[in-house]
């Protein structure tokens, strides 16, 4: 009997519902709904029918959506696995769970692959590594706005304003004075 439902639960896996996203260039991509839905703004559009014909999302490009999209997929099985877990707490079936749990604990990631994967993932250019902030916080996806906030802030972590600037190419509109008078003012900041 085991098999059977393990056939089934492959049947379920390998066709899983997809959701068309469409980029602002009008790039589409079909994305699995468990990935989709790490995005509360599209999760919110799926549970209110406003997915037929694609999901446009005007404010993110082809491209930043496909590494959007590469998250979400990485980290769609961990999320699907921890909030089948909370609601099996309540279940009486403990041996189902736990046959459940094991076919399925090979595709899941550990946190520790998570971690790396993360790492990886923000180490871009700083023009993509805004773009991406923008996506996460338009997309609504409390994990990947996180990550690549927490990479901007390990950035500027020790450096001199000097050095904050020419990273993310800001221009000084102070005039010699106007900064030494700020300086003074601060002094408690550059000690």
């Amino acid at each position: 009997m085991a098999s059977a439902g393990s056939g089934d639960e492959t049947a379920a896996a390998a066709a899983p519902t997809m959701i068309t996203l469409i980029s602002s260039d009008n790039e589409r991509f079909e994305v699995a709904e468990a990935a989709a839905t790490l995005s509360q703004t599209i999760r919110h559009m799926i549970e209110d029918g406003c997915t037929d014909g694609g999901v446009p999302l005007p404010n993110v490009t082809g491209s930043i959506l496909a590494k959007v999209i590469e998250y979400c997929n990485k980290h769609a099985p961990a999320a699907t696995a921890s909030a089948e877990a909370a609601a099996g707490e309540g279940s009486s079936s403990s041996a189902a769970a736990a046959e459940g749990s094991s076919s399925s604990a090979a595709a899941v990631p550990s946190t520790e692959e998570l971690k790396v994967f993360d790492d990886a993932f923000v180490d871009v250019e700083i023009p993509a590594l805004f773009d991406l902030i923008l996506a996460a916080n338009y997309l609504d996806i409390k994990g990947l706005l996180e990550i690549t906030c927490q990479k901007v802030a390990d950035c500027i972590k020790d450096k001199t304003p000097e050095q904050i600037r020419e990273i993310f190419n800001i221009k000084n509109d102070f005039t010699p004075e106007e900064e030494e008078e700020v300086r003074r003012e601060n002094q408690w900041a550059f000690e």
